[in-house]
Protein backbone atom coordinates (compact mmCIF):
# COMPACT_ATOMS: atom_id res chain seq x y z
CA UNK A 1 0.00 0.00 0.00
CA UNK A 2 1.35 3.47 -1.03
CA UNK A 3 0.04 4.94 2.48
CA UNK A 4 2.67 2.36 4.53
CA UNK A 5 5.18 3.70 6.50
CA UNK A 6 8.54 1.90 5.05
CA UNK A 7 10.77 3.61 7.34
CA UNK A 8 12.83 1.14 9.28
CA UNK A 9 11.97 0.40 13.12
CA UNK A 10 14.16 1.16 16.10
CA UNK A 11 15.99 -2.04 16.15
CA UNK A 12 16.73 -2.07 12.37
CA UNK A 13 20.38 -1.16 12.80
CA UNK A 14 21.26 -3.86 15.35
CA UNK A 15 20.64 -6.56 12.59
CA UNK A 16 24.22 -5.22 10.97
CA UNK A 17 27.22 -6.90 12.32
CA UNK A 18 29.35 -4.44 12.58
CA UNK A 19 27.22 -1.91 14.07
CA UNK A 20 25.82 -4.34 16.68
CA UNK A 21 28.96 -5.44 18.20
CA UNK A 22 29.87 -1.36 18.34
CA UNK A 23 26.37 -0.85 20.30
CA UNK A 24 27.47 -3.62 22.62
CA UNK A 25 30.94 -2.27 23.09
CA UNK A 26 29.55 1.19 23.78
CA UNK A 27 26.80 -0.33 26.11
CA UNK A 28 29.17 -2.40 28.05
CA UNK A 29 31.70 0.62 28.53
CA UNK A 30 28.88 2.76 29.65
CA UNK A 31 27.73 0.27 32.33
CA UNK A 32 31.40 -0.50 33.41
CA UNK A 33 32.01 3.91 33.95
CA UNK A 34 28.33 3.77 35.63
CA UNK A 35 29.31 1.53 38.27
CA UNK A 36 33.15 2.79 38.94
CA UNK A 37 31.81 6.57 39.39
CA UNK A 38 29.69 4.76 42.65
CA UNK A 39 32.71 2.57 43.78
CA UNK A 40 35.15 5.60 43.39
CA UNK A 41 33.18 8.23 44.68
CA UNK A 42 32.56 5.59 47.76
CA UNK A 43 35.58 4.89 48.57
CA UNK A 44 37.90 7.88 48.55
CA UNK A 45 35.09 9.65 50.50
CA UNK A 46 35.36 6.38 52.92
CA UNK A 47 39.37 6.30 53.21
CA UNK A 48 39.49 10.27 53.41
CA UNK A 49 36.56 11.71 54.99
CA UNK A 50 37.07 15.02 52.99
CA UNK A 51 35.05 16.34 50.25
CA UNK A 52 38.00 18.08 48.90
CA UNK A 53 39.10 14.67 47.44
CA UNK A 54 35.96 14.40 46.13
CA UNK A 55 36.33 17.14 43.52
CA UNK A 56 40.06 16.57 42.92
CA UNK A 57 38.46 13.00 41.45
CA UNK A 58 37.32 15.74 39.04
CA UNK A 59 39.94 17.75 38.21
CA UNK A 60 42.27 14.67 37.28
CA UNK A 61 39.88 13.85 35.07
CA UNK A 62 39.21 17.31 33.50
CA UNK A 63 43.15 18.61 33.18
CA UNK A 64 44.08 15.77 30.77
CA UNK A 65 40.29 15.60 28.38
CA UNK A 66 40.41 19.36 28.02
CA UNK A 67 44.22 19.30 26.79
CA UNK A 68 43.42 16.09 24.07
CA UNK A 69 40.59 16.75 23.05
CA UNK A 70 40.90 18.98 20.26
CA UNK A 71 44.23 17.10 18.81
CA UNK A 72 41.78 13.82 19.45
CA UNK A 73 39.11 15.30 17.16
CA UNK A 74 42.21 15.88 14.45
CA UNK A 75 43.04 12.03 15.27
CA UNK A 76 39.49 11.10 14.55
CA UNK A 77 39.45 12.30 11.33
CA UNK A 78 42.76 11.43 9.65
CA UNK A 79 43.37 7.86 11.59
CA UNK A 80 41.34 4.41 11.34
CA UNK A 81 38.59 5.15 14.09
CA UNK A 82 38.61 1.59 14.92
CA UNK A 83 42.21 1.58 15.76
CA UNK A 84 41.40 5.04 17.83
CA UNK A 85 38.51 3.74 19.71
CA UNK A 86 40.40 0.05 20.52
CA UNK A 87 43.37 2.48 22.21
CA UNK A 88 40.83 4.69 23.54
CA UNK A 89 39.14 1.64 25.38
CA UNK A 90 42.24 -0.13 25.88
CA UNK A 91 43.36 3.00 28.13
CA UNK A 92 39.99 2.99 30.11
CA UNK A 93 41.19 -0.96 30.68
CA UNK A 94 44.12 -0.28 31.88
CA UNK A 95 42.46 3.05 34.52
CA UNK A 96 39.86 -0.09 35.61
CA UNK A 97 43.13 -2.17 36.48
CA UNK A 98 44.99 0.04 38.25
CA UNK A 99 41.68 0.91 40.55
CA UNK A 100 41.43 -3.14 41.23
CA UNK A 101 45.41 -3.45 41.74
CA UNK A 102 44.49 -0.14 44.47
CA UNK A 103 41.94 -1.87 46.29
CA UNK A 104 43.18 -5.46 46.55
CA UNK A 105 46.49 -3.94 47.87
CA UNK A 106 44.41 -2.56 51.07
CA UNK A 107 46.86 1.03 50.70
CA UNK A 108 44.94 4.39 51.92
CA UNK A 109 46.89 6.60 50.19
CA UNK A 110 44.10 7.93 47.37
CA UNK A 111 46.76 9.07 44.56
CA UNK A 112 46.72 5.94 42.33
CA UNK A 113 42.78 6.83 42.32
CA UNK A 114 43.73 9.84 40.71
CA UNK A 115 46.32 8.16 38.56
CA UNK A 116 43.53 6.20 37.08
CA UNK A 117 40.95 8.72 36.94
CA UNK A 118 43.82 10.97 34.58
CA UNK A 119 43.74 7.82 32.00
CA UNK A 120 40.15 7.86 32.21
CA UNK A 121 40.11 11.28 30.89
CA UNK A 122 42.67 10.69 28.87
CA UNK A 123 41.13 8.08 26.89
CA UNK A 124 37.52 9.73 26.52
CA UNK A 125 39.29 12.65 24.82
CA UNK A 126 39.86 9.93 21.96
CA UNK A 127 36.84 7.85 21.97
CA UNK A 128 33.99 10.83 22.25
CA UNK A 129 34.94 12.45 18.83
CA UNK A 130 35.79 8.78 17.09
CA UNK A 131 32.70 7.19 18.67
CA UNK A 132 30.50 10.17 17.29
CA UNK A 133 31.95 9.76 14.10
CA UNK A 134 32.56 6.06 13.35
CA UNK A 135 28.76 5.42 13.48
CA UNK A 136 28.06 6.23 9.99
CA UNK A 137 30.18 4.10 8.40
CA UNK A 138 28.75 1.07 10.15
CA UNK A 139 25.18 1.18 8.97
CA UNK A 140 23.33 1.85 5.70
CA UNK A 141 22.39 5.85 5.26
CA UNK A 142 18.95 4.47 5.50
CA UNK A 143 19.35 3.08 8.84
CA UNK A 144 21.20 5.78 10.35
CA UNK A 145 18.40 7.54 12.53
CA UNK A 146 17.33 3.80 13.63
CA UNK A 147 21.51 2.88 14.42
CA UNK A 148 20.68 7.27 16.89
CA UNK A 149 17.32 5.29 18.34
CA UNK A 150 18.85 2.11 19.41
CA UNK A 151 22.52 4.00 20.70
CA UNK A 152 20.07 6.11 22.75
CA UNK A 153 18.44 3.36 24.17
CA UNK A 154 20.97 1.07 25.03
CA UNK A 155 23.02 4.49 26.85
CA UNK A 156 19.73 4.98 28.69
CA UNK A 157 19.66 1.79 30.21
CA UNK A 158 23.31 1.56 31.32
CA UNK A 159 23.18 4.72 32.76
CA UNK A 160 19.85 4.16 34.77
CA UNK A 161 21.06 0.41 35.45
CA UNK A 162 25.06 1.30 35.98
CA UNK A 163 25.29 3.38 38.96
CA UNK A 164 22.70 0.80 41.14
CA UNK A 165 24.47 -1.56 40.07
CA UNK A 166 27.75 -0.67 40.70
CA UNK A 167 26.19 0.25 44.43
CA UNK A 168 25.40 -3.80 44.43
CA UNK A 169 28.14 -4.89 43.73
CA UNK A 170 30.50 -2.60 46.29
CA UNK A 171 28.39 -3.82 48.84
CA UNK A 172 29.75 -7.41 48.06
CA UNK A 173 33.43 -5.54 47.98
CA UNK A 174 35.27 -3.27 46.39
CA UNK A 175 37.28 -6.16 44.73
CA UNK A 176 34.10 -7.01 43.32
CA UNK A 177 32.98 -3.89 41.90
CA UNK A 178 36.50 -2.96 40.05
CA UNK A 179 36.77 -6.60 38.99
CA UNK A 180 33.45 -6.56 37.08
CA UNK A 181 34.49 -3.19 36.11
CA UNK A 182 37.70 -5.05 34.91
CA UNK A 183 35.50 -8.06 32.75
CA UNK A 184 33.15 -5.30 30.84
CA UNK A 185 36.26 -3.53 29.64
CA UNK A 186 37.83 -6.22 28.37
CA UNK A 187 34.73 -7.33 26.67
CA UNK A 188 34.29 -3.80 24.81
CA UNK A 189 38.21 -4.03 23.85
CA UNK A 190 37.28 -7.28 22.02
CA UNK A 191 33.97 -6.35 21.11
CA UNK A 192 35.78 -3.05 19.16
CA UNK A 193 38.25 -4.86 17.68
CA UNK A 194 35.65 -7.27 15.83
CA UNK A 195 34.11 -4.39 14.50
CA UNK A 196 34.95 -4.30 10.52
CA UNK A 197 35.60 -0.93 9.03
CA UNK A 198 35.47 0.13 5.44
CA UNK A 199 37.03 3.80 5.59
CA UNK A 200 37.25 6.04 2.64
CA UNK A 201 40.69 8.32 2.66
CA UNK A 202 40.17 11.57 4.43
CA UNK A 203 41.42 15.10 3.59
CA UNK A 204 44.01 16.11 6.35
CA UNK A 205 43.13 18.68 8.51
CA UNK A 206 45.90 21.63 8.70
CA UNK A 207 46.48 22.84 12.19
CA UNK A 208 45.39 26.47 11.94
CA UNK A 209 41.84 24.76 10.93
CA UNK A 210 41.17 23.10 14.19
CA UNK A 211 41.00 26.44 15.38
CA UNK A 212 38.04 26.96 13.35
CA UNK A 213 34.78 25.47 15.46
CA UNK A 214 36.09 28.19 18.53
CA UNK A 215 36.46 31.31 16.60
CA UNK A 216 32.64 29.93 14.44
CA UNK A 217 30.77 29.32 18.25
CA UNK A 218 32.48 33.19 19.37
CA UNK A 219 31.11 34.60 16.14
CA UNK A 220 27.41 32.70 16.44
CA UNK A 221 26.22 34.76 19.74
CA UNK A 222 22.84 32.30 19.81
CA UNK A 223 25.98 29.19 19.67
CA UNK A 224 28.24 31.00 22.35
CA UNK A 225 25.12 31.57 24.49
CA UNK A 226 23.46 28.78 24.76
CA UNK A 227 26.61 26.53 25.30
CA UNK A 228 28.20 28.68 27.83
CA UNK A 229 25.24 28.66 29.99
CA UNK A 230 25.17 24.94 29.75
CA UNK A 231 28.83 25.13 30.90
CA UNK A 232 28.60 27.74 33.74
CA UNK A 233 25.47 26.35 35.06
CA UNK A 234 27.30 22.79 35.54
CA UNK A 235 29.71 24.27 36.76
CA UNK A 236 27.91 26.42 39.69
CA UNK A 237 24.97 23.54 39.90
CA UNK A 238 26.76 20.57 39.74
CA UNK A 239 26.45 18.17 42.88
CA UNK A 240 27.29 14.86 41.25
CA UNK A 241 31.20 14.95 42.92
CA UNK A 242 28.79 15.55 46.67
CA UNK A 243 26.93 12.42 46.06
CA UNK A 244 28.85 9.90 48.54
CA UNK A 245 29.14 12.90 51.18
CA UNK A 246 25.21 13.17 50.98
CA UNK A 247 24.74 9.26 50.93
CA UNK A 248 26.90 8.69 53.64
CA UNK A 249 26.43 11.69 56.02
CA UNK A 250 22.83 12.74 55.46
CA UNK A 251 20.81 10.07 54.42
CA UNK A 252 22.92 7.32 55.39
CA UNK A 253 21.96 5.16 52.97
CA UNK A 254 25.28 3.43 52.21
CA UNK A 255 26.56 2.11 48.51
CA UNK A 256 23.43 0.52 47.27
CA UNK A 257 21.62 4.35 47.72
CA UNK A 258 24.34 5.80 46.19
CA UNK A 259 23.46 3.71 43.36
CA UNK A 260 19.98 5.15 43.13
CA UNK A 261 21.09 9.27 43.79
CA UNK A 262 23.15 9.05 40.61
CA UNK A 263 20.35 7.28 38.64
CA UNK A 264 18.11 9.30 39.34
CA UNK A 265 19.15 12.59 36.76
CA UNK A 266 19.99 10.02 34.14
CA UNK A 267 15.84 8.38 34.99
CA UNK A 268 14.49 12.68 34.64
CA UNK A 269 16.64 12.88 31.10
CA UNK A 270 15.55 9.86 29.67
CA UNK A 271 12.07 10.31 30.19
CA UNK A 272 11.78 14.03 29.32
CA UNK A 273 13.96 12.85 26.05
CA UNK A 274 11.51 10.57 25.07
CA UNK A 275 8.77 13.26 25.58
CA UNK A 276 10.57 15.33 23.33
CA UNK A 277 10.89 12.59 20.69
CA UNK A 278 7.59 12.19 20.34
CA UNK A 279 6.53 16.23 20.51
CA UNK A 280 9.48 18.48 19.62
CA UNK A 281 9.60 21.70 20.81
CA UNK A 282 8.63 23.83 18.21
CA UNK A 283 7.87 27.25 19.55
CA UNK A 284 9.11 29.98 22.29
CA UNK A 285 12.58 27.87 22.05
CA UNK A 286 14.89 30.44 23.99
CA UNK A 287 12.05 30.23 27.12
CA UNK A 288 12.67 26.62 26.82
CA UNK A 289 15.88 26.54 26.99
CA UNK A 290 16.36 29.46 30.03
CA UNK A 291 13.47 27.69 31.83
CA UNK A 292 14.97 24.24 32.00
CA UNK A 293 18.49 25.66 32.96
CA UNK A 294 16.43 27.30 35.99
CA UNK A 295 14.40 24.42 37.13
CA UNK A 296 18.14 22.60 36.80
CA UNK A 297 19.27 25.25 39.55
CA UNK A 298 15.97 24.67 41.75
CA UNK A 299 16.22 21.63 42.27
CA UNK A 300 20.06 21.55 42.98
CA UNK A 301 18.48 24.07 46.11
CA UNK A 302 15.79 21.63 46.75
CA UNK A 303 18.13 18.78 46.76
CA UNK A 304 21.01 20.58 48.73
CA UNK A 305 18.08 21.20 51.62
CA UNK A 306 16.67 17.60 51.52
CA UNK A 307 17.42 14.88 54.46
CA UNK A 308 14.87 12.61 52.86
CA UNK A 309 15.76 10.06 50.44
CA UNK A 310 12.83 10.08 48.33
CA UNK A 311 12.52 13.89 48.23
CA UNK A 312 16.49 14.00 47.25
CA UNK A 313 15.66 10.97 44.40
CA UNK A 314 12.71 13.45 43.35
CA UNK A 315 15.12 16.67 42.92
CA UNK A 316 17.73 15.07 41.28
CA UNK A 317 15.29 13.58 38.60
CA UNK A 318 13.30 16.96 38.23
CA UNK A 319 16.99 18.47 37.48
CA UNK A 320 17.91 15.52 34.90
CA UNK A 321 14.97 16.56 33.50
CA UNK A 322 15.97 20.30 33.34
CA UNK A 323 18.82 19.45 32.06
CA UNK A 324 17.65 17.52 29.43
CA UNK A 325 15.31 20.33 28.37
CA UNK A 326 18.54 22.42 27.91
CA UNK A 327 20.81 20.00 26.27
CA UNK A 328 18.15 19.13 23.55
CA UNK A 329 17.79 23.11 22.66
CA UNK A 330 21.90 23.50 22.79
CA UNK A 331 22.80 20.49 20.35
CA UNK A 332 20.19 20.89 17.76
CA UNK A 333 21.15 24.90 17.57
CA UNK A 334 24.78 23.18 17.85
CA UNK A 335 23.49 21.19 14.36
CA UNK A 336 21.24 23.66 12.44
CA UNK A 337 23.68 26.18 13.46
CA UNK A 338 26.74 24.92 12.17
CA UNK A 339 27.66 23.87 8.42
CA UNK A 340 28.04 20.64 7.61
CA UNK A 341 31.81 21.09 6.60
CA UNK A 342 33.17 22.30 10.42
CA UNK A 343 30.19 20.83 12.28
CA UNK A 344 32.97 18.29 13.61
CA UNK A 345 35.29 20.80 15.29
CA UNK A 346 32.10 22.33 16.62
CA UNK A 347 30.90 19.78 17.99
CA UNK A 348 34.63 19.05 19.65
CA UNK A 349 34.28 22.76 20.96
CA UNK A 350 30.83 21.61 22.21
CA UNK A 351 32.38 18.78 24.17
CA UNK A 352 35.15 20.49 25.68
CA UNK A 353 32.97 22.91 27.33
CA UNK A 354 30.61 19.94 28.61
CA UNK A 355 33.94 18.71 29.57
CA UNK A 356 34.83 21.98 31.55
CA UNK A 357 31.13 22.31 33.18
CA UNK A 358 31.42 18.32 34.38
CA UNK A 359 34.72 17.81 35.70
CA UNK A 360 35.56 21.40 36.84
CA UNK A 361 31.74 21.58 38.47
CA UNK A 362 33.00 18.16 40.50
CA UNK A 363 36.10 20.41 41.28
CA UNK A 364 34.46 23.56 42.56
CA UNK A 365 31.76 21.67 44.54
CA UNK A 366 34.12 19.81 46.56
CA UNK A 367 36.50 22.97 47.24
CA UNK A 368 33.26 24.79 48.70
CA UNK A 369 31.98 22.07 50.47
CA UNK A 370 35.47 21.58 51.85
CA UNK A 371 35.42 25.58 53.08
CA UNK A 372 31.46 25.89 53.72
CA UNK A 373 30.05 22.63 54.78
CA UNK A 374 28.00 20.21 52.39
CA UNK A 375 24.45 21.99 52.60
CA UNK A 376 25.88 25.33 52.07
CA UNK A 377 28.10 24.38 49.18
CA UNK A 378 24.95 22.70 47.05
CA UNK A 379 22.23 25.39 47.87
CA UNK A 380 24.34 28.21 46.94
CA UNK A 381 25.65 26.24 43.72
CA UNK A 382 21.87 26.26 42.43
CA UNK A 383 21.38 29.81 43.64
CA UNK A 384 24.35 30.96 41.81
CA UNK A 385 22.86 28.61 38.89
CA UNK A 386 20.15 30.59 39.23
CA UNK A 387 21.33 33.97 38.60
CA UNK A 388 23.76 33.04 35.72
CA UNK A 389 20.05 32.26 33.94
CA UNK A 390 18.99 35.97 34.98
CA UNK A 391 22.77 37.49 33.66
CA UNK A 392 22.24 35.70 30.57
CA UNK A 393 18.82 36.33 29.86
CA UNK A 394 20.21 40.14 30.06
CA UNK A 395 23.60 39.67 28.21
CA UNK A 396 21.54 37.11 24.95
CA UNK A 397 18.71 39.16 24.47
CA UNK A 398 18.70 37.37 20.55
CA UNK A 399 18.65 33.70 22.44
CA UNK A 400 15.48 35.04 24.94
CA UNK A 401 13.85 35.95 21.61
CA UNK A 402 14.31 33.22 20.32
CA UNK A 403 11.50 32.12 18.88
CA UNK A 404 11.70 28.69 16.45
CA UNK A 405 14.77 26.81 15.96
CA UNK A 406 16.30 27.71 12.64
CA UNK A 407 15.10 25.67 9.66
CA UNK A 408 18.20 24.95 7.26
CA UNK A 409 22.26 25.62 8.14
CA UNK A 410 23.37 28.50 6.96
CA UNK A 411 25.44 28.61 3.70
CA UNK A 412 28.55 26.57 3.99
CA UNK A 413 31.99 27.89 3.92
CA UNK A 414 33.56 24.77 2.35
CA UNK A 415 31.89 20.88 1.58
CA UNK A 416 28.87 19.99 0.29
CA UNK A 417 25.66 20.58 2.61
CA UNK A 418 24.65 17.00 4.29
CA UNK A 419 21.35 15.98 4.53
CA UNK A 420 19.73 18.25 7.84
CA UNK A 421 18.77 15.86 10.48
CA UNK A 422 15.26 15.84 11.98
CA UNK A 423 14.67 17.17 15.30
CA UNK A 424 13.04 13.56 16.10
CA UNK A 425 16.38 11.80 15.25
CA UNK A 426 18.45 14.95 17.21
CA UNK A 427 16.06 14.33 20.19
CA UNK A 428 17.34 10.59 20.81
CA UNK A 429 20.44 12.17 20.11
CA UNK A 430 20.44 13.80 22.87
CA UNK A 431 20.02 11.21 25.39
CA UNK A 432 23.41 9.83 24.65
CA UNK A 433 24.26 13.59 26.56
CA UNK A 434 22.51 13.74 29.40
CA UNK A 435 24.74 11.32 30.80
CA UNK A 436 27.15 12.77 30.52
CA UNK A 437 25.01 15.30 31.56
CA UNK A 438 25.76 15.21 35.39
CA UNK A 439 25.71 11.86 35.92
CA UNK A 440 29.62 11.45 35.88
Amino acid sequence: MSGEDTRPGALAALRERDFALYAAARFLATLAWQMLSVAVGWQVYALTRDPLMLGWVGLAQFLPFVALVLPAGQVADRAQRRRVLIGAYGTDLLASAILLAFSASGSERVWPVFAAMALFGSGRAFWMPAGQAIVPSLVPATLFPSAIAANSALFEIAVIGGPALGGLLYQLGPLVAYASAVAAMLCVVVLIASVGLKQPPRRTVAGRELLEGLRYVFRRRTLLGAISLDLFAVLFGGATALLPMVASDVLRVGPAGLGLLRSAPAVGAGLTAGVLALRPLHRHIGRWLFGGVAVFGLATVVFGLSHDLWLSLGALTVLGAGDMVSVYVRQILVQLETPDAIRGRVSAVNSMFIGASNELGEFRSGVTASWLGLVPSLVLGGVATLLVVADFVRRFPELRRMDRLPESAPPQEEGARARRPTRTESADAQRGEAERSRSG
